[in-house]
């Protein structure tokens, strides 16, 4: 598994008016829109009610679901989905005054829109993942083929489509890669159905790292991504660029990420912060919390530190102050 894996690629699905989520006196907000990834599955993961207290972020993305068999939803493709650690997990995060984000997909494993063969079987996937979990918002991950493939590509979308229609509340996320100035053909392709079938997720999330080319201001670029999907999802819904910001998320990755010659470092966050609280963005997160911290000495990069010298939490801190 790579560090990304789950990057994040992923779909939150709609609506600013779901039910809030936060502490007592913390300013509500939609449960998906600052929520960093912390993946149960590997890297030493910190306990999520620590993360809370450590950081003061509410809410938190768990990944991943994957299909065990056949359609068959569980945590990792493995654990199930209720009963228990990842179930436990999710109500002590809920009785520390926050809520949870949870990312169906990512970049390894085997994938739900792949498995399950017909809209109607992956809709009924995904309706047992929020039902089991009682969800206010997932994330779909969607990246490697069931991106690349048309077929499964559409399905995914057409899924989310008869997701959001049964249930209007329900924050649903779409995360994904991109190139550096914003979403390749499959993506466009991607928005463009979405729109024909008058589905708007609450957030269209570019995951903009491993670009495959050395990029020197990873901040910089990551602007730059987003803007470019401003334009894309402006157009497929014959909406404002400002009115478009507000479906659009960023979702990027801290310290070295899986190419050797980028780097996203702490100032790169705070310029993705200061953009995204310009723009009213839907989503600002990250992979991962488990990596939110220093390796130690001599200790390569990994699924459980950052590759750079860095305080604990210094980017979940920076997530949690995004209110929109």
């Amino acid at each position: 598994m790579s560090l990304r894996r789950g990057a994040v690629a992923s779909v939150v699905v709609v609506a600013c008016l779901a039910a809030l989520s936060g502490t007592a006196g913390a300013v509500t907000q939609p449960v998906a829109m600052a929520a960093p990834y912390e993946y149960l599955g590997w890297g030493d993961p910190q306990p999520p009610t620590q993360v809370m207290a450590a950081t003061g972020v509410h809410d938190l993305t768990l990944a991943f679901i994957l299909s065990h068999g056949s359609c068959n939803p569980e945590w990792d493709g493995s654990r199930p989905l209720a009963g228990g650690v990842d179930a436990s997990t999710i109500t002590a995060i809920r009785t520390a005054g926050g809520d949870v984000d949870v990312s169906i997909g990512g970049w390894s494993g085997k994938k739900l829109g792949s498995s399950c063969k017909s809209v109607a079987r992956l809709t009924a996937a995904y309706q047992r993942v929020v039902a089991a979990n009682g969800l206010q918002a997932v994330d779909v991950d969607i990246e490697h083929t069931e991106v690349t493939n048309a077929r499964t590509r559409q399905r995914v979308i057409a899924a989310l489509a008869a997701l959001q229609q049964a249930d209007p509340a329900l924050e649903i996320s779409v995360t994904f890669g991109t190139d550096e100035a914003g979403p390749d053909g499959n993506d466009v392709s991607m928005i463009d159905q979405a729109a024909t079938l008058g589905f708007q997720p609450y957030a269209w999330t570019v995951m903009p790292f491993d670009f495959g080319a050395p990029v020197t201001d990873m901040g910089a670029t990551s602007i730059d991504a987003a803007e470019g999907l401003d334009a894309d999802v402006a157009a497929a819904y014959h909406l404002t660029p400002a009115r478009a910001y507000q479906h659009v998320g960023i979702s990027s990755m801290n310290g070295k990420t899986d190419e050797t010659d980028e780097t996203v470092s702490v100032s790169d966050f705070q310029a993705m912060l200061a953009f995204a609280q310009s723009n009213h963005l839907a989503r600002f997160t990250f992979w991962s919390v488990n990596r939110d911290r220093s390796c130690p000495a001599g200790s390569p990069t990994s699924d459980s530190c950052s590759g750079i010298a860095q305080p604990p939490y210094a980017f979940t801190s920076l997530v949690a102050q995004y209110q929109g």
